[in-house]
């Protein structure tokens, strides 16, 4: 019987990392893909959430049967990491000790945008390519935004609330509030930040935005579509006072050693008394104990979040016992629009590289 190194790499994510059969089917795998001497493009996906991204790219690649595709428990990550081309990192965090036994890696990417995770320096010292997908080519960025309406609406009309008056046979009750008439104050105008201007703007709102950098006017000789739809646009050191100025606060910065935990008690103090709070970046925006304190004490009056301090988040956490707090499990992105896309981009990618291409189209890379 015909034993395939591949088909049983995905086979991995049924082990248990560290058992005496775990470690040992490994050795077998890695024997063997060693010995192994088709033109394989070997595409490594981290991790068994997000299922949808690995399986969107496997079947996008169906008929493409030099490239495989093979899903790994992130515990057994490095141990064969070593025998693959492409790594789609997902959640795991691929740092220099990992990144070393990369020995044939030709190029780390996100499933999206997000890249914090990866040492995007041992990834250069070490010749390899790193990439993200962009946001506005996908539909990612215009799914997250329809999740911010969706937090924002579910916010307003007290979605926890009426729930248990459903139980409960209560009619008319809660009373709810409307988007229209209100500011929202959109924190790093980016991709997802002008899909969710756009969207926001027939609601009847004032949108304020802040950025690090707006384009200058020698850059730019008109404003562009998206600065078109503000009311008001500042900088990084007007966010305590747009804050001020908002019935809600969407957080659309990207994670960085300068933006964890900006979202502190002081910034939260400064918001309006019974404000939102929504998030649709990256968990560790937010400052955890901050965030409790205020809602404790009323004057954070809900809070809308699609990404969590931990994931998976845990179901016991105190936090999910306010009622008004909404919290998603990390699907803003995750619709059949963006990720088909996204898929593609991967798949796409990986065809280039079967190809011995060293510069790739569909993806942006940053190093």
């Amino acid at each position: 019987m015909h034993f395939s190194p591949f088909s049983a790499l995905r086979t991995l994510r049924f082990l248990r990392a560290g058992t005496p059969s775990s470690k040992g089917f490994l050795r077998k795998v890695s024997d063997m893909t060693k010995d192994n001497c088709n033109p394989f493009t070997r595409v490594l996906f981290c991790g068994p959430h997000f299922a949808a991204s690995h399986n969107y790219t496997i079947e996008y690649l169906q008929n493409h049967p030099s490239v495989q595709v093979d899903v790994v428990p992130l515990d057994n990550v490095p141990d064969v990491i070593g025998n693959y081309d492409i790594c789609v990192v997902k959640t795991l965090r691929l740092n220099s000790d990992i990144i070393v036994k990369a020995n044939k890696l030709k190029l780390i990417m996100q499933f999206g945008m997000g890249l914090e995770g990866v040492d995007i320096t041992a990834a250069t010292e070490h010749g390899i390519k790193v990439a993200r997908i962009p946001s506005n080519a996908t539909g990612n960025a215009a799914s997250c935004a329809e999740m911010v309406i969706y937090l924002m609406l579910g916010l307003l009309r007290k979605q926890n609330v009426m729930q248990a008056a459903l139980r409960k046979r209560i009619l008319g009750d809660p009373i709810g509030d409307t988007l229209f008439g209100k500011t929202v104050f959109i924190m790093g105008f980016g991709n997802i930040g002008i899909e969710l201007a756009k969207r926001l703007r027939p609601f009847g709102v004032k949108i304020l935005a802040t950025k690090r950098a707006w384009p200058s006017p020698i850059q730019n000789s008109s404003i562009s579509d998206g600065e078109k739809l503000l009311d008001a646009r500042g900088e990084h050191t007007d966010i305590l006072k747009f804050a001020a100025m908002s019935d809600i606060v969407v957080c659309c910065l990207s994670m960085s050693s300068e933006t964890a935990g900006i979202v502190d008690d002081a910034f939260i103090s400064s918001m309006k008394k019974g404000s939102f709070l929504v998030n649709i970046s990256r968990g560790g925006l937010l400052d955890y104990a901050a965030v409790v304190k205020n809602l404790e004490s009323g004057h954070l009056g809900g809070l809308g979040i699609d990404v969590t301090w931990s994931e998976p988040f845990d179901p016991n956490d105190p936090i999910l016992n306010f009622p008004n707090v909404i919290i998603t499990p990390h699907v803003g992105g995750v619709t059949e629009c963006s990720y088909r896309a996204m898929a593609k981009a991967v798949g796409d990618v990986a065809l280039q590289v079967q190809e011995g291409r060293t510069t790739f189209t569909g993806v942006e890379i940053v190093n």
